[in-house]
C-alpha cells in the first residue's frame, strides 16, 4: 500500500479580539502573510487582520487509505483550535477542506513527463 499525501485547509474568523490581541496579531503579521503560506505538518497560519478578521491554517498530513483523509482533517481542526485557544484568540465559523494529492489531476507538464518516462 502506498502513502497518500493530504493537504488540509482550516478556515475561520477571529472573534471578539481585544485591542491587545489585535495589536499582537498585527505585530506578527509579516510571518503570517499569505505570500509565505505553505502546507506544513505543524500547520501554517496566515491572515491579514488589517483587512479582515479571517484566517487560514494549512496542514500537510498523510495516510495509507483514502478514508484516512477524515482523520487528517480532524487532526488539523484540533491543532488549529488548540493553537487559537493557547493564544487566547476567539474564533468562529471554523470549516475545513481536504485534498488527497494522489487523486489530484496531473498538470500538463507532469502528464508530458509521465508520457516520456513510460516510453
Amino acid at each position: 500500500m502506498s502513502t497518500r499525501t493530504f493537504r488540509v485547509t482550516v478556515r475561520g474568523v477571529f472573534d471578539g479580539l481585544d485591542d491587545g490581541q489585535r495589536a499582537e496579531l498585527l505585530a506578527r503579521a509579516a510571518e503570517h502573510d499569505v505570500l509565505r503560506a505553505a502546507f506544513t505538518p505543524e500547520g501554517h497560519l496566515s491572515y491579514d487582520v488589517a483587512a479582515r478578521a479571517a484566517f487560514t491554517f494549512r496542514f500537510l498530513d498523510s495516510g495509507e487509505a483514502e478514508e484516512d483523509i477524515l482523520t487528517a482533517t480532524e487532526r488539523a481542526e484540533e491543532s488549529a483550535r488548540a493553537w487559537l485557544d493557547e493564544h487566547g484568540y476567539g474564533y468562529k465559523n471554523l470549516r475545513s477542506t481536504a485534498e488527497d494529492l494522489s487523486q489530484a489531476p496531473l498538470g500538463k507538464r507532469r502528464r508530458r513527463a509521465m508520457g516520456r518516462s513510460s516510453s
